[in-house]
C-alpha cells in the first residue's frame, strides 16, 4: 500500500485535527504483523490533493484501489480489517473509493 504524505496529505496544514503519524504507525504495525502480505510505503504526492488523505492499496492479482478521505478511526478500522482479512473491498470502504489521477483525465 502507498500512503500519501508530505504535500497536503499527512500534514497538519490541511487536516490539523488528525493524527497523521498515528495513522502511519497503525498501518506499519499491521504490515509488521502480516508476514509480508502487507507492505507500507509513503509517497510525497499522489496528485489527488482534493481527496486527502489518500491511501492506495494493490490487492494481490487485482487493480489498485484508491481511497480518499482516510481521516477517521472508523475508516482506518475498516481498512485494517480488509488488509488483515483479504477478500473483496468492503462496502464501507466503497464510500472512500476515488478514481486514480490517470482515470480522471
Amino acid at each position: 500500500m502507498t500512503v500519501c504524505r508530505a504535500c497536503c496529505c499527512g500534514t497538519v496544514k490541511k487536516h490539523p485535527d488528525y493524527d497523521h503519524e498515528g495513522q502511519l504507525h497503525r498501518l506499519r504495525a499491521l504490515a509488521a504483523g502480516s508476514g509480508g502480505r502487507v507492505r507500507v510505503r509513503t509517497a510525497d504526492c499522489l496528485d489527488t490533493c482534493e481527496n486527502s488523505n489518500v491511501v492506495v492499496v494493490k490487492p494481490p492479482g487485482g487493480q489498485p484501489v484508491w481511497l480518499g478521505f482516510v481521516l477517521h478511526d472508523a475508516v482506518m478500522d475498516d481498512l485494517e480489517r480488509w488488509l488483515a482479512d483479504g477478500g473483496p473491498l468492503p462496502a464501507t470502504l466503497e464510500l472512500n473509493r476515488i478514481p486514480s489521477p490517470a482515470r480522471r483525465g
